[in-house]
């Protein structure tokens, strides 16, 4: 991706995607109201929260659940929702409430 800036002839109709591929360039976490927060202990590993997740943001290793890429996350709550209402293995956050708890 150039970092020369476009005339008006040179830019793209809008909304046009021109590059494939490209999501992984736009850091979006910055948008979240709420965060989601992984409670382990909880978690069966069925994976819908990955499945389901828009951004691609639920980290998966070895077939297991184990944690979220906040810089993609847009705090939508679609993995929380969509965790087994046994498990609720994932519970959303304000933000702000989040970051005070990791500097404690």
């Amino acid at each position: 991706m150039s970092n020369k800036l476009l005339n008006w002839k040179e830019m793209p109709i809008g909304g046009m995607v021109v590059d494939g591929g490209n999501s992984k360039e736009y850091e979006t976490g910055s948008w979240r109201t709420y965060r989601p927060v992984h409670v382990e202990e909880r978690c069966i590993h069925c994976l819908r929260c990955w499945i389901l997740c828009p951004d691609s943001a639920i980290k998966v290793e070895d077939g297991k659940m184990v944690g979220f890429d906040l810089e993609h996350c847009k705090g939508c709550g679609i993995c929380a929702a969509e965790c087994p209402p046994k498990c609720n293995a994932i519970e959303m956050k304000l933000d702000s409430e989040s970051e005070d708890e990791a500097s404690a």
